[in-house]
């Protein structure tokens, strides 16, 4: 297991554990590592939770696309459109404002999600990230609880 090298923040002594500046400053690093990944496939991140989202088979409109891969409904219709153009994702029904449309991954799009998916498994592996198997199951279960908590928060209140 690679050594942890500190940082300045590191060493500051008697600053405040700031968890999820850690978890800023992590991401940005991550961010960099995944964008390599899916580069080599022609994929953004967002593209890429698109295409595995619609694996599982489920085929799902935009709102709902956008919901389950955290981003907003407005960012996701030019993702979709790219995916529609590019053949890897069509849109089942007629589409435009006001109009459910469905999507579903196509055969090409499943093609190129599996052709990255090695190297996704590859860089989310324990020991490439510094971790033994059972602190990055630990660590993955503390990420949800961290973001289903801070996105219960964000979501507006349904009940009167």
């Amino acid at each position: 297991m690679p050594e942890h090298s500190e940082t300045h923040a590191d060493k500051q002594a008697g600053a405040p554990d700031l968890p999820l500046w850690e978890l800023i400053q992590t991401s940005y690093v991550v961010a960099r590592g995944f964008t390599e990944v899916f580069g080599t496939v022609g994929l953004t991140p967002v593209q890429f939770g698109v295409l595995a989202s619609l694996a599982t088979g489920e085929d799902l409109n935009q709102a709902e696309l956008a919901r389950v891969i955290m981003v907003r409904p407005q960012s996701l219709g030019e993702v979709a459109v790219t995916l529609i153009e590019r053949g890897l994702v069509e849109r089942e029904g007629p589409g435009g404002r006001g109009r459910r449309a469905r999507l579903r991954i196509t055969p090409a799009g499943q093609a190129v999600l599996d052709r990255v998916l090695p190297a996704v498994v590859a860089f989310n592996a324990p020991q490439a990230i510094g971790l033994s198997g059972q602190d990055a199951e630990a660590l993955t279960r503390m990420l949800r609880t961290v973001r289903g908590t801070l996105s219960a928060r964000d979501e507006p209140s349904r009940h009167p």
